[in-house]
């Protein structure tokens, strides 16, 4: 399980919450914060102090008030936390069900889990640190449903390559050495794995080789 977490949620009801739940799961030592200008700030002091968070839980809208903020949402907030700590984890903790831009995230920023805020978000929750702690992908079902049923994942070089290495018998450990060489970024082990992940769990497959197979027959590589 993770050692230090930060959570950033501007809902007091809901930070409590978010709190109590890592807390229950053994969670070490965590910190909590109600503007993404704050998180970030966080997360440069621990680089800083060489004691970086392990995980990052955000939801992506916070409300504005009188405090003026430099980040104005989760979405920006996890650009540009992964562009100072890469190999963070991070869950997204929101109510937003749209499928085109909870896609995005998992595409485009690499986050880890995407709980929506529903009935039974707790229990979500508490699988999604489960799973992400192992290096899993999560997303609550009801979106995990949504994300199937739409197809929506859009692959990227990174991905094709992955597949097609794998296809090419290549084990995924030596991965990493191919998209170094072709200068595909990310490159690191965990990245890949969280890529296979990811597709797997958009279409509904249990191990890389149905997916691979899924992708080739569809003349992706």
């Amino acid at each position: 399980m993770f050692k230090k977490v930060l959570i950033a949620e501007d809902h007091e009801v809901a930070n409590l919450s978010v709190q109590k739940t890592i807390k229950e799961l053994g969670v070490s030592e965590s910190h909590y914060v109600y503007y993404c200008d704050d998180a970030l700030a966080r997360i440069k002091k621990g680089l800083a102090d060489g004691a970086p968070y392990d995980l990052l839980i955000t939801d992506l809208v916070f409300e504005e008030d009188e405090v003026s903020q430099k980040i104005s949402g989760g979405k920006d907030l996890v650009r540009l936390v992964k562009e100072l700590q890469p190999d963070i984890k991070v869950i997204v903790f929101s109510s937003i069900d749209r499928i085109s831009l909870i896609d995005g995230l998992f595409r485009n920023l690499q986050i880890d889990g995407y709980v929506r805020k529903a009935r039974n978000d707790g229990q979500h929750l508490r699988e999604a640190l489960e799973s992400v702690s192992q290096n899993k992908i999560y997303q609550s079902p009801d979106i995990r449903q949504s994300l199937r049923s739409k197809n929506t994942h859009e692959f990227s070089a990174l991905d094709i390559q992955i597949l097609q290495s794998l296809s090419q018998g290549i084990k995924q450990k030596n991965i990493p050495e191919i998209l170094v060489a072709k200068n595909i970024k990310p490159s690191g082990l965990s990245s890949i794995e969280k890529r296979l992940n990811l597709m797997k769990e958009v279409f509904g497959f249990t191990n890389n080789e149905q997916l691979v197979v899924y992708c080739k027959d569809k003349g992706l590589f």
